[in-house]
């Protein structure tokens, strides 16, 4: 069908996120493995708004986050961490166009509890590129198989392809990596099953034991390419840790240059968006590659990302066109898109409502919620519905996992 370029309603909020791509030597494809078996529920957290990244503490946060070893556990990492920076003007090159998904990513691993050193995975997997699917291939800048998706949750169509969709993409593997972990106590472990599949590491850990601490790269008898997939890990990490010592100059990030998504309730050319908020459309995109046939569609989140300076401008045409065509209907626009940052109690979205009465997030903030599971009910969906985060809804109904079943009450808000 022909996109319909008159102005549509639109009901437009706009939810802060961070986001950020690097090319980096080509070796074995990793892959994410199709489970043998029902995957656990890993239902993706809500975006969440987070403060204005500065040009000093992307780094400083990210280094803090991490959890693994640092450069000299292995020969192997610092061979690798010099491949990366064999050419630094490049290098920097690279993490400056990178940064702004990277920075995306780091916030969502930090909401799952996810250390820093997997906000730098897709440098690994793809160098941050949203690959397009090819037949029975790996595709998105995580490297997706579609069997896999389809376990996670992402849906995969000629039109939306949710593996290529940043934000989803990117909670989902957080939601799963924060699985592994919670299942083999070892992020290296979590690693090896990202790469060759929770089931095949299992095995091999029932028949082999639990890896020590030591060698830092476990001594598991794993393919070459998984073992490989964690030590490039551990490599870029090593750079981002020690800069100074590969003679690289890692990038800023200014806070217009920061990815924002505006949540739009009908179908919308990206050719309109693009135009109206004075980007190109090639860029936006990039980094909205999930919508395929270039629609933005609401059936599949209806989520629309772009740099901050960007969507101030599309915020301020979709305003004035409000203005000047009664019909065309503008909601929930808030007045300032930075809310503050991350670390209260309280989720963003609740904070924020305390200044729109009447909001849902407001109601539910003062008013506790009791929501009765039906069937094809997620937490994400939850979240998402009562705006809240999957941890709070874990939190306030003593959930140790994602695994809910139908009829049972789950409280979706409560005051923290």
């Amino acid at each position: 069908m022909k996109p319909v370029l008159r102005p549509l309603p639109l009901v437009v909020s706009l939810l802060l996120t961070a986001c950020a791509i690097a090319p980096v030597p080509q070796s074995t494809t990793p892959r994410v493995e199709a489970p043998q078996a029902q995957v656990p529920d890993v239902a993706a957290a809500p975006a969440t708004p987070q403060a204005p990244v500065t040009t000093t503490n992307v780094w400083e946060r990210l280094r803090g986050s991490f959890a693994m070893t640092d450069c000299s556990a292995d020969p192997a990492i610092d061979t690798w961490a010099r491949r990366y920076t064999r050419s630094p003007k490049r290098f920097e090159a690279q993490m400056q166009r990178i940064l702004p998904r990277l920075v995306y990513v780091e916030e969502s691993a930090m909401r799952h509890g996810v250390p820093g050193e997997f906000a730098l995975l897709p440098w690994v997997e793809s160098h941050f590129n949203p690959v397009a699917p090819n037949r029975n291939r790996p595709a998105g800048m995580w490297q997706i198989m579609p069997a896999t998706a389809r376990h996670m949750g992402l849906s995969v169509g000629s039109s939306y392809d949710g593996r290529l969709d940043l934000t989803e993409s990117t909670d989902k593997v957080m939601a799963l990596l924060s699985h592994y972990h919670d299942y083999f106590q070892d992020w290296r472990l979590a690693d090896y099953a990202y790469n060759a599949g929770r089931y095949g590491i299992d095995r091999l850990v029932n028949r082999e034991g639990a890896p020590p601490a030591e060698p830092a790269v476990p001594a598991l008898p794993v393919r070459a390419g998984t073992r490989a997939h964690l030590v490039k890990l551990m490599a870029i990490a090593c750079v981002v840790r020690e800069p100074e010592r590969f003679h690289v100059t890692l990038p800023t990030l200014d806070e217009d240059a920061q990815l924002v998504a505006l949540e739009v309730n009908r179908r919308l050319p990206l050719k309109r968006v693009a135009h109206q908020a004075g980007m190109p459309l090639e860029a936006l995109s990039v980094i909205n590659a999930g919508y395929r046939n270039g629609i933005i569609d609401t059936r599949h989140g209806g989520r629309v990302l772009l740099p901050r300076r960007h969507a101030d401008q599309l915020r301020s045409a979709l305003l004035a066109q409000a203005v000047a065509d009664p019909n065309e209907r503008v909601a929930s626009v808030s007045p300032d898109p930075v809310l503050p940052g991350l670390g209260d109690d309280d989720p963003p979205a609740t904070r924020k409502a305390e200044h729109i009465p009447g909001s849902p997030a407001a109601d539910a903030a003062a008013t506790p919620v009791v929501h009765v599971v039906r069937r094809g009910d997620t937490l994400f969906d939850l979240a998402r519905r009562y705006h809240v985060q999957v941890a709070q809804l874990k939190r306030w109904n003593h959930l140790g996992g994602s695994d809910i079943r139908i009829g049972q009450k789950l409280t979706v808000s409560a005051s923290d």
